[in-house]
């Protein structure tokens, strides 16, 4: 990465070729939901978990075959802590105790297998769950809000913020093109998303305020290019090792976390995007200047520090 050190590239001058894929991506995202909602996953929409094990370790695939052939069509068959240990999702329909459920499950599995545990998840909890997970990214965004006001200026507050929703938007739009399963791994990952795009933001916002003070006969768009240029090595190798990360998690960390990485990678990839042109562009746009960001210089010093 030493290339990267001393680049000079014009990145506000494509700002607004920037914004408009953004704008364009968001609006896709949006028709999705509207069109073809989420995918929820148990967590939300209800029914039940069956956690069985096998004497040895079972091929996924004829689980799944044996469970379709027996007229459970829409499950989900998941590896639990080993290769023994499987979790039959079911997603609640039908008039069946969970008693009878779990008896016809394990016919259908055959022999050889122990049941574990039984657990059932009412749709009222779930729309407990959405809500709440709701809630929770709202204060979270009304948190750092206040919290960049502070330590900044309210036009960065303004900006962290668009740059936060435009990535929790564009990947909850991809989460839904692709049908993801979406349930409370996937909420867990948006908040980390979130946590993740604020420190690529932060840090770039605290080189632009440095630059502010010292260029002080640059124009802001300049300030800004600079500042991500010096930023930009930092940035690309954070990425780049957590999607190294991450794409490990979703190859071989089993299909239980497979939404959860997902998420995380698409999350990483929109909030370095976005902290470089959602959040600066925006500070440009909302007339950010070096007297927003100027200390207060006491004219008298000498006098102001007597007694």
């Amino acid at each position: 990465m030493q290339f990267l050190t001393n680049t000079h590239i014009d990145f506000m001058r494509q700002r607004w070729l920037a914004i408009a894929f953004s704008s364009a991506l968001i609006v896709i995202g949006l028709g999705s939901l509207i069109t073809k909602g989420l995918n929820f996953g148990l967590d939300f929409t209800g029914g039940t978990l069956i956690e069985v094990v096998y004497a040895e370790a079972p091929k996924i695939a004829d689980i799944r075959s044996g469970l379709a052939t027996a007229g459970f069509d829409d499950v989900v068959v998941q590896t639990f802590g080993s290769s023994k240990n499987i979790v039959v999702r079911l997603a609640a329909e039908g008039e069946s105790s969970d008693a009878e459920l779990s008896s016809q499950v394990l016919v259908a599995l055959g022999d050889g297998v122990e049941m574990r545990r039984v657990e059932f998840v009412g749709p009222q909890i779930g729309d407990e769950l959405a809500e709440q997970g709701g809630l929770a990214m709202l204060w979270v965004l009304a948190g750092i809000f206040v919290y960049i006001m502070f330590r900044f200026q309210w036009r960065f507050s303004v900006g962290a913020v668009l740059a936060l929703v435009h990535d929790v938007l564009l990947t909850v739009g991809i989460l839904s093109l692709l049908q993801i399963e979406f349930d409370l791994t996937v909420v867990a990952a948006l908040l980390a998303v979130i946590g993740y795009s604020l420190n690529d933001t932060i840090v770039l916002y605290d080189r632009i305020r440095e630059n502010f003070r010292r260029l002080r006969k640059d124009e802001p768009s300049a300030v800004v290019n600079i500042s991500i240029n010096q930023t930009l090595a930092r940035t690309l190798v954070t990425s780049l090792t957590t999607i190294m990360v991450l794409v490990s998690l979703f190859y071989f960390g089993g299909e239980i976390i497979h939404s959860f990485a997902f998420t995380l990678l698409a999350g990483v990839i929109v909030g370095t995007y976005s902290s470089i042109y959602v959040a600066s562009t925006a500070i440009l746009q909302l007339g950010v200047s070096k007297q927003d960001l100027m200390d207060i210089v006491k004219e008298n010093p000498e006098i102001d520090a007597l007694p």
